[in-house]
């Protein structure tokens, strides 16, 4: 009997060891910034490249995703993270709101020693609090798509909800330069890749899981809604089971291609029917640190005009909210089976002032692979797939999301 897990939850398929996480949705960075008319000044100023020149010289030397004219766009769209947990670390409890990512591999939370403006908005570890607390000593600095981080790496009790990890290694952080964190609502992430994307830990959280036997199997599921303060779920991750609650239908079974993010192969993209887009095969990545479906310039820009999307000066496309009823149906074929987004699905709603703008839930990104560039099926996609992560045979699994009256 699988049971039910609130939000972001990791368990195990024994009822007795299954611990729910709720996930809270908040409002993205990107939605803050279009509300204060800061996003076009926000984007210019933070450059992947602009931001390098700046900032580079504060991080160690060595740190590889921050060497000058090398703008590698990691899977840290924190801009658009919407779905956070709360976790603890030490002895006693000090509790953080982090993105559980299964875009990346690294923990991190603020340090009471940050000097960045963007710490005092947000909680921070008091190592000295903590009867568990053990100094690793080493230096880290993370390159996000979207802002960059710098600290030293820690050891202490971690807790998800039930469950207790002892000795996981965690960074602190120091320093956060520009206004990515600051804005944030979340204080750090929790990354739930492979230990191979890890920049820093041995022992990523889920993999430390694992070892201490916290789960009965390396399993973990996930469901996001798309309603927010009424009541109802938000979100959940089962940490070791699933939750048959929460899908119908039978669960699709893809084979992991790549063991560092959570990359599959996808079949072909198709709009009203039609397969428009990765007619060969390519390569996709799940990824619950973005709120958005990704792919190559040059397929995301064709997929705009087929949806009727006209561009921005930020970068983003603006549909007519009128016309959601007659926009195109987007495919996504995976393992054989049809994964459909109506305009509804694949549209993000925004309201400024009194008027409301309807913006696509696609973007360009450029991410090379060995095969091809990748596509990343983001929150737009797993909003109404659940999706399941099997570390124990390396493949993830989805089913439709069973919709309520909250949906």
């Amino acid at each position: 009997m699988w049971r039910l897990l609130l939000a972001l939850v990791f368990g195990t398929w024994a009822t007795s060891a299954l611990v729910r996480v709720p996930l809270k949705l908040e409002r993205s960075i990107r939605t803050q910034l279009r509300a204060n008319s800061a996003l076009e000044g926000f984007l210019k100023d933070y450059h992947h490249d602009m931001f390098n020149r700046r900032y580079t010289q504060c991080f160690p030397d060595g740190t590889p995703s921050l060497r000058l004219g090398r703008s590698r766009e990691r899977l840290y769209n924190f801009m658009d993270a919407q779905y956070f947990g709360v976790i603890s670390l030490g002895t006693p409890e000090q509790n953080f709101s982090v993105v559980f990512d299964t875009g990346s591999a690294d923990l991190w939370v603020p340090s009471m020693y940050c000097i960045s403006p963007a710490c005092v908005l947000h909680k921070h570890f008091r190592a000295f609090e903590s009867t568990s607390f053990r100094l690793d000593g080493r230096m880290f600095g993370i390159h996000y798509g979207s802002g960059h981080l710098m600290g030293i790496m820690s050891r202490d009790t971690l807790k998800i909800a039930g469950l207790t990890i002892k000795n996981q290694e965690f960074g602190e952080s120091i320093y956060e330069p520009g206004d990515t964190f600051l804005m944030a609502r979340f204080d750090g992430v929790l990354g739930m890749a492979y230990p191979s994307l890890s920049e820093n830990l041995d022992k990523p959280v889920f993999d430390n899981m694992m070892a201490q036997k916290m789960v009965d199997e390396p399993v973990f599921s996930l469901y996001l809604s798309r309603k927010t303060n009424n009541g109802s779920l938000e979100g959940e991750l089962l940490l070791g089971g699933i939750d048959e609650s929460l899908y119908e239908g039978p669960i699709n079974w893809l084979p992991v291609t790549v063991k560092s993010y959570w990359q599959i192969k996808m079949d072909s993209v198709a709009v009203q029917g039609v397969n428009t887009f990765c007619l060969h095969g390519c390569q996709a990545i799940v990824d619950t640190g973005t709120s958005l479906i990704t792919g190559p310039t040059s397929d995301i820009l064709t997929l705009q005009q087929l949806i009727g999307a006209t561009p921005t000066s930020t970068g983003e496309f603006l549909i007519d909210c009128a016309r959601l009823s007659s926009l195109p149906q987007v495919t996504f074929v995976l393992g054989g089976r049809e994964y459909s987004l109506t305009a509804e699905h694949y549209i993000r709603k925004e309201v400024l002032g009194d008027r409301e703008f309807c913006f696509s839930g696609f973007q360009a990104v450029g991410i090379a692979s060995t095969e091809a560039p990748l596509w990343i099926l983001g929150d737009v996609f797993l909003r109404q797939y659940y999706s399941i992560f099997d570390r124990g045979q390396d493949r993830v699994g989805f089913a439709l999301v069973r919709h309520t009256t909250e949906q």
